[in-house]
């Protein structure tokens, strides 16, 4: 598996393993989460000041990644030790993280050295962003572009994907791999009808790892908001601020507020460890996999839980996660709900953990896994 950026390899390979197979994972650990890795490539050297400086100079001038050329170069040194796999699994179009250019001879490599090639939707490729940017979403992660395009340098890692290169290379996928697989709704919609999707399975999660314990509120309601500063505007995390700050003015006596900002995985789990409700992200239709994680641990979070998930899943509103709109005052109507029915955040924790034991758990999802990959 070639890749990962939430926790979703890590746990589908604990999965596999379980299962009986052998799994090696390649990829950066994404920055500050630091995520487990087998094998690990990063750009490291221009982390350096001075070097650091050198190379965002030359990127601006020349239009040349000095970073994504270091990892290109990384990666052919261990490319050796990526052959004779019965199946590889990009975690989405920029697997690598390096130039268009660079991945394309990476791949066909992959591609003439092992058996099978899929690709993962859980993450923003061409065919997301183009559903997303051609407004066929009622909300998306581009939303706040969309409303205002001097947002277009926060979004350039995602509009990048709308570029030619990338557009190249999501072709040279479509053409080569085996099949797409996506791990949620906002994902799995935008691939509906193409004939290379195979559909979609849900984030696997670890519940062996993510113990339940039902929320206790007899004290204080505990609220955690994770914050990834990288992704603040594409999360929506302003209108989570907005509406804590009129929560913490009415209900200073019976809340607590805990706030993290880029911290590794690891220790944002810590974090929330003993919250009550968690402030996950606003502009999606199904859960990420933080959300999921959290739900399995009993949490009651506010992220994506539009109608599209509950007819989905044929499950009723409220009663597993709230689904968090781009909407103050409706998040503010919601947290003050759940403060003043502390009852509802305990059946809300109980459902949450159940869901996640009938449609995520990592040993299953793994071997839906292992179906899609034996038939395609």
């Amino acid at each position: 598996m070639i890749g990962e950026y939430s926790g979703l390899h890590n746990s589908l390979k604990e999965g596999l393993e379980k299962n009986g197979h052998e799994v090696t994972l390649i990829g950066s650990g994404d920055g500050f989460k630091k995520y487990p890795m087998d094998i690990k490539i990063e750009s490291t050297i221009f982390e350096f000041p001075l070097l650091k400086t050198l190379a965002k100079l030359i990127d601006k001038i020349f239009r040349i990644s000095l970073n994504e050329i270091e990892i290109w170069l990384k990666t052919k040194m261990i490319l050796h030790k990526l052959v004779d796999y019965d199946v590889v699994q990009l975690v989405n179009e920029n697997a690598f993280r390096t130039a268009p250019s660079l991945q394309i001879p990476l791949i066909k490599y992959i591609l003439n050295n092992n058996k099978k090639l899929f690709l993962l939707s859980c993450g923003t490729d061409y065919k997301s962003v183009k559903y997303s940017i051609d407004k066929k979403f009622r909300y998306s992660i581009l939303t706040p572009f969309l409303n205002n395009r001097n947002l277009k340098k926060i979004y350039k890692p995602i509009l990048k994907y709308l570029t030619k290169d990338y557009i190249k290379l999501h072709n040279f996928l479509l053409k080569n791999i085996n099949g797409i697989i996506s791990s949620d709704l906002d994902y799995h919609i935008p691939y509906i009808g193409d004939d290379k999707y195979l559909g979609m399975i849900p984030n696997p999660i670890n519940i062996e790892k993510n113990n339940f314990n039902q929320l206790k509120t007899n004290n204080r309601i505990k609220i955690f908001h994770g914050i990834n500063k990288r992704n603040y505007v594409k999360k929506g995390n302003k209108y989570f601020e907005e509406a804590m700050e009129v929560i913490n003015s009415k209900y200073k006596d019976k809340i607590e507020y805990i706030k993290s900002i880029d911290i590794p995985h690891k220790d944002y789990l810590n974090h929330y460890q003993n919250c009550h409700i968690l402030l996950d992200q606003v502009y999606a239709y199904d859960q990420g996999y933080n959300a999921l994680e959290a739900m399995s641990k009993g949490k009651v979070v506010f992220t994506g839980a539009e109608k599209e998930w509950l007819e989905y899943y044929n499950v009723e509103e409220d009663k597993i996660a709230i689904n968090a709109l781009p909407n103050v005052n409706y998040i503010v109507s919601k947290i003050e709900w759940l403060i003043n029915n502390p009852n509802e955040l305990k059946l809300i924790s109980k459902n949450a953990r159940e869901f996640i034991e009938k449609y995520h758990h990592y040993i299953n999802v793994a071997k839906e896994y292992e179906n899609i990959w034996s038939k395609n």
